[in-house]
C-alpha cells in the first residue's frame, strides 16, 4: 500500500519510540514518547486498598489498580486549562488504561495494597491513551518489582502478561498503523487497540467519524494493529532488560 503520511512514514510503520525508566521518584515511572506525543507514566504504591472492598472494616486478602489521565496545560498548542477534576474524555480514558491493565492483573497475588497509575500527557500529537497504556505497563511492572519481597509469595508476579495499545484508522481509503493528530483528525474510521505480548486483544475502540467500514477494513486494521503492538512489546520488554518479568 503506498499513502503520502505526514511524516514520511509508510502505512505499516509506527512513530520513533522512546522509554526512559526511573524518571521520578516513584515506585515505577516512565517517560515515554512516540513521535512528538510524549507522557509521564508513575505506579505507587500504596498499603491499603478502597473502602469499598473492605468487609467489616477489615482489609482484604486482594489488592486493587486503578488509574488517572491528565493533559497538562501545555501539551497542546493553545493552554488546555488545568482540570482539578478529569472531564469526561479523561474519565473515559483513565478508565481505559486501568481495564487494560487490570485485565491481566492477579489482585491476590498482589496481597492488600494499592497501585495508582497516573498518566500525564507533556505533549500531545494524537495517540495519547494508547501511549499512556503501554508507559503504564513498564512503569508497573517496576514497582511491582520494587515491592516483590512484600508480596503474599514472592514467586507469584502479579501480572501475567504486559500490555501494549496503539491507534490505527483509515485515511484516505487506507488502512494505516500509529496516527498522529493532523492523520487522526483526517481519519476516516479511528480505532484504539490494546493487546497482550502474546497477541490476545484486551479492548478495541473503533468507529466511523464520517464513514463506515467493511469486514476486509476490520480485519486490515486488526492485523495492524496486532504488528504494532507486537513491536511495543518487544521495545517494552528491551526498555526493561533484566527487570522483565515473564
Amino acid at each position: 500500500m503506498t499513502i503520502a503520511r505526514a511524516d514520511g512514514r509508510t502505512f505499516d510503520q509506527l512513530r520513533p519510540m522512546k522509554i526512559q525508566r526511573g524518571f521520578t521518584n516513584a515506585a515505577g515511572s516512565v517517560l515515554i514518547s512516540s513521535g512528538a506525543t510524549v507522557a509521564l507514566c508513575t505506579a505507587s504504591v500504596v498499603e491499603d486498598v478502597p473502602d469499598w472492598k473492605k468487609r467489616g472494616g477489615e482489609l482484604p486478602t486482594s489488592g486493587w489498580l486503578t488509574a488517572e489521565y491528565r493533559m497538562l496545560p501545555g501539551s497542546t498548542k493553545t493552554r488546555k486549562p488545568r482540570q482539578d477534576r478529569p472531564d469526561g474524555r479523561a474519565t473515559e480514558i483513565q478508565r481505559l488504561i486501568g481495564r487494560s491493565l487490570r485485565a491481566v492483573f492477579d489482585a491476590e497475588a498482589l496481597g492488600p495494597r494499592t497501585v495508582y497509575l497516573d498518566c500525564d500527557v507533556l505533549q500531545a500529537d494524537g495517540g495519547t491513551r494508547t501511549l499512556c497504556v503501554s508507559g503504564a505497563c513498564v512503569a508497573l511492572i517496576d514497582a511491582l518489582n520494587s515491592i516483590r519481597d512484600r508480596l503474599p509469595n514472592p514467586d507469584v508476579f502479579p501480572l501475567r502478561d504486559s500490555v501494549s495499545a496503539v491507534s490505527v484508522g483509515i485515511v484516505e481509503g487506507t488502512p494505516i498503523l500509529d496516527l498522529c493528530y493532523v492523520e487522526d483528525s483526517a481519519a476516516e474510521v479511528d480505532m484504539n487497540v490494546v493487546a497482550t505480548r502474546g497477541g490476545r486483544f484486551v479492548e478495541i475502540q473503533g468507529t466511523g467519524e464520517e464513514a463506515t467500514f467493511d469486514d476486509d477494513q476490520l480485519a486490515a486494521l486488526l492485523r495492524l494493529a496486532k504488528k504494532g503492538a507486537g513491536e511495543i512489546a518487544a521495545l517494552q520488554r528491551q526498555a526493561l532488560a533484566d527487570a522483565w518479568p515473564f
